[in-house]
């Protein structure tokens, strides 16, 4: 696969159930540090809120994820939410669900579906794109080389992250996955530039 789905633009919804008020909102992430500010900011937006239930998934190989129940039973609020971006294969994202106690126990199954719903339907109502997987490289190369550099990068369209002048210039940059073999082939070509995968 060379291409992965995710939240291009948040989505926001409310459910209630027998007296509580579940707040859910979808969003797009690249590291832990993005969650930590949102999580961050959604305490501070519901100061008063019992749970800040919550699940993501970073990376385009499923590996790094993390779900949290904050209080509630455990497995009844970051599993199901971590269910519902995994339903949608969307990685890169995250959903918080913050829960205002209205006075009635749901009980594991209800707290599963609660959570589940306000979840799904955050989700539904955010915008959902499509990207191509991209590698990150950092090239070395000499003042020389560059223009040629820049045109296979170009023809492969790669996207300039940085691009660091000293001695030699060096450039980070991200190939889509699938031109990483062409983009290294042609620039290997090159007796004066070097690349690593980063």
């Amino acid at each position: 696969m060379d291409t992965y789905k995710t939240i291009a633009r948040e989505g926001h919804a409310e459910c209630k159930d027998r007296g509580s008020k579940f707040l859910a909102t979808a969003f797009s992430m690249l590291t832990t540090y993005d969650f930590k500010r949102k999580m961050a900011a959604t305490k501070a937006e519901h100061p008063k809120a019992n749970h800040y239930c919550f699940a993501y998934r970073l990376g385009t190989d499923g590996n790094q994820f993390r779900v949290g129940d904050d209080g509630e039973p455990s497995g009844s609020a970051g599993r199901p939410i971590l269910g519902q971006l995994d339903s949608k294969e969307i990685t890169n994202a995250g959903v918080i669900v913050v829960r205002y106690f209205g006075g009635t126990l749901l009980g594991v199954p209800g707290l599963i579906n609660a959570y589940k719903t306000a979840a799904s339907f955050a989700i539904q109502l955010a915008t959902i794109e499509e990207k191509m997987i991209e590698i990150q490289l950092k090239i070395s190369c000499t003042y020389n080389d560059i223009n040629d550099v820049m045109r296979i990068l170009k023809m492969c369209k790669g996207n300039l992250l940085s691009n660091d002048q000293g001695l030699f210039c060096t450039l980070h940059v991200l190939i889509p996955r699938n031109r990483l073999e062409q983009a290294a082939m042609q620039l290997s070509s090159f007796y004066q530039v070097s690349l690593e995968q980063v």
